[in-house]
C-alpha cells in the first residue's frame, strides 16, 4: 500500500483542501434566494423536513430529532452535516417493510431548531445524546448507518461506546479529515487555524464569493441537478451558527488513534469520480491508509458516483448497505 506522503505528492495539497471542503461539508448554507429557487422545484406533496411519513413516530431530542418508521429489527441511520433525514428517504423506502429505521438529523441542520446545539460543540454532545437514545429505548447494540458528518459521529459512537454498537456503516466519511488539509503529519492541533476559518466562512453572512462557490461545491458532491436544488435548500434552513460549529468539530477530531483497538465491525462505502483526474490507485490509497489500523473491515468503492452514493449510484448504494446488514 503506498504511504500517506506518496498519496499526499500525488494528489495535490490544493486539491486535498478541496476534498477536505466537499466531504466534511456536505452542504452549504447558501441565500434564500437559492432557497426559494429550490423549493419552488419541488412538487407540493414533497416529503418535508418535519415528516416523511404520515404513519412515522418524531422524537425530539435536545441535540436531535429521529422519524422512526418500518417494522423489524431496529437500524440508526444519521444523516450528514447540514442534511435532512431525508437522504435516506429512497433508502428507508425500500427498507421499511423489513426493519425499523430510526432515522436521525442534528438539531440545527435543514430547518430543524438548534436548540441544545446553539452553543458550544456539536458533534460529541450530540454523539452522546444518540448513544443515551440507544440505551433507552433498548436499542443496544445498535447497527448505525452514517453519511459523512453521520459517519463520523457512528464511529465515535462505536469508539466511546462499544458496548452499545454493533456495527457501523460509513458513507464517504474518514477518522481524521485534518489529514487532507494538513497532510500527512497533520493532528488535530495543527489544523485549528483552518478548521477555524471554515467555521467561520460557515457562520458569517453570506456574501457574493460565497454564493458563487455554493453551486459548484455542492455539484462536485452530487451530480443530479435536481438533487443539488435538493441539497442546496438544506443548506440554506440549516442554522449557519451549528454549522460553523459543526464543521469545527469534525476537522478537529482525530480518531486515528483509536482504530487499533476497535473491535465493532467497520464497512465503509466510497465514491470515485473519474472525472476529478485523481489516479484511482491514489484515491483508494487515501481511504486505504486511513482506515489500516482497523482490524474488522470492508472498503466497497463505489464508481461514477461522488459524496452522496445513495443519490448517485442508488442500486449500487443498495447492494452495498444490504451486504452490509447482512453481515
Amino acid at each position: 500500500m503506498p504511504s500517506f506522503q506518496s498519496l499526499y505528492r500525488l494528489i495535490s495539497p490544493r486539491t486535498l483542501r478541496l476534498l477536505a471542503l466537499a466531504l466534511a461539508i456536505s452542504c452549504l448554507p447558501v441565500e434564500p434566494a437559492a432557497r426559494a429557487q429550490a423549493s419552488a422545484k419541488k412538487p407540493a406533496d414533497a416529503a418535508k423536513p418535519t415528516r416523511l411519513y404520515t404513519d412515522s413516530t418524531i422524537k425530539t431530542d435536545p441535540r436531535f430529532v429521529v422519524e422512526i418508521t418500518g417494522t423489524g429489527p431496529d437500524l440508526i441511520f444519521i444523516s450528514g452535516l447540514n442534511c435532512s433525514r431525508e437522504v435516506w428517504h429512497q433508502t428507508a423506502d425500500r427498507l421499511q417493510k423489513k426493519y425499523t429505521l430510526h432515522l436521525i438529523q442534528t438539531a440545527g441542520f435543514a430547518g430543524e431548531p438548534a436548540r441544545d446545539n446553539a452553543n458550544g460543540p456539536v458533534l460529541d454532545p450530540t454523539m452522546e445524546a444518540v448513544d443515551a437514545y440507544i440505551v433507552a429505548n433498548k436499542l443496544a447494540p445498535a447497527t448505525v448507518i452514517g453519511h459523512s458528518f453521520g459517519g463520523t459521529m457512528a464511529m465515535r459512537l462505536a469508539q466511546q461506546h462499544p458496548a452499545d454498537v454493533k456495527k457501523i456503516m460509513l458513507v464517504d466519511s474518514l477518522p481524521f479529515f485534518g489529514v487532507l488539509m494538513g497532510g500527512p503529519g497533520a493532528t488535530a492541533d495543527s489544523v485549528k487555524d483552518a478548521a477555524a476559518a471554515l467555521q467561520k466562512q460557515m457562520s458569517g453572512p453570506a456574501t457574493d464569493e460565497s454564493r458563487a462557490k455554493s453551486k459548484s461545491t455542492i455539484e462536485g458532491m452530487v451530480t443530479a441537478a435536481d438533487n443539488v436544488d435538493l441539497v442546496m435548500k438544506w443548506g440554506a434552513e440549516s442554522d449557519r451558527k451549528v454549522s460553523g460549529q459543526a464543521i469545527f468539530d469534525d476537522v478537529t477530531l482525530d480518531m486515528r488513534p483509536g482504530l487499533a483497538a476497535m473491535t465493532t465491525p467497520v464497512t465503509l462505502v466510497y465514491p470515485f469520480d473519474a472525472k476529478r483526474g485523481i489516479p484511482l490507485a491514489a484515491w483508494d490509497g487515501l481511504y486505504q491508509s486511513q482506515f489500516e489500523p482497523v482490524k474488522n473491515k470492508t472498503l466497497v468503492r463505489v464508481d461514477d458516483s461522488k459524496h452522496f452514493v445513495m443519490y448517485d449510484q442508488p442500486e449500487k448504494f443498495a447492494a452495498a448497505l444490504d451486504a452490509f446488514l447482512q453481515s
